[in-house]
């Protein structure tokens, strides 16, 4: 398993699986195993999902050393509005059953607490109760807000990233600030036609992989990490099988230039939840 080093040292693995939306305990749990059978070892979770629980059965269950896999969950909104942060990660760890996580993100920046709701999340890092802290869908203007008063640069900003949303000026400025890019929604989330694209097609061809495979290898070779979400054993295998072939940088140029800005979950200037 390719790995990327976070700018705290902790190791992150470079593939993780996703379980957003998989609301369902019982699909959660042989999801998960699944998953970690086939070697996996990075499973992203949030609260707001409802699936924490699973989750942490499915690790526990697994019969694999805690120490060797690397589980994220998030801090809800309403949380953040109402200032428990440190109650939000302790629920998320019972739930989890773990003494940990590995990485606890701020889910959203909500307007007005996103700066003072960092200083909890260092409180978090300090006391253990995650090896690493970071954000998610953060625009650099959050960031910098963020930055003005941090004492810990988050080591993970995840962002919506595929294709036809390439948000390379996003990755670009986390990587001079040494924030580790996180692409959730990689494969446009069934809601495009982008793993038809012709482009895409061709350079899948060219190597005899997929086009879900070649997506995938175009954002961990920009340094992204990604996180496909699939209950498909088959797939599962698939987006995990990403490392046995390498892009050009023309390939690489070629897919990133297929940008729409073409956001298909929320916009992180504008959400109401």
């Amino acid at each position: 398993m390719e790995k990327f080093k976070l700018n705290n040292g902790v190791e992150i693995p470079a593939i993780a699986l996703g379980v957003f939306r998989i609301e369902d305990q019982k699909i959660t749990y042989e999801t998960v195993k699944s998953a970690l059978e086939l070697g996996y070892r990075h499973i992203d979770t949030a609260m707001i999902y409802g699936n924490e629980e699973a989750v942490g059965k499915a690790v526990k269950d697994s019969g694999i050393p805690r120490r060797e896999i690397f589980v994220t969950t998030k801090l809800w909104n309403d949380d953040q509005r109402s200032g428990k942060v440190e109650g939000a990660i302790d629920a998320s760890l019972n739930r989890l059953g773990l003494d940990y996580v590995d990485l606890y993100l701020v889910h959203w920046p909500v307007k007005e607490h996103y700066v003072e709701v960092w200083k909890r999340m260092e409180k978090v890092y300090k006391e253990g109760k995650a090896k690493a802290i970071g954000v998610s869908n953060y625009n650099p203007h959050h960031l910098d807000d963020l930055l003005k008063t941090a004492e810990i640069v988050p080591a993970v900003n995840q962002i919506e990233c595929y294709p036809y949303l390439a948000q390379q000026p996003v990755i670009d400025y986390c990587q001079a600030k040494g924030i580790r890019p996180e692409a959730w929604g990689p494969l446009g989330a069934g809601k495009t036609d982008v793993l038809g694209n012709q482009l895409i097609e061709h350079i899948a061809g060219k190597y005899g992989k997929t086009s879900a495979q070649v997506v995938l290898r175009w954002n961990l070779q920009r340094g992204v990490i990604v996180i496909p979400k699939s209950v498909h054993r088959e797939r599962q295998a698939q987006n995990l099988n990403i490392t046995d072939f390498e892009l050009t940088p023309e390939e690489l140029k070629q897919i990133t230039s297929l940008d729409k800005n073409l956001r298909l979950g929320s916009d992180p200037d504008n959400f109401d939840f």
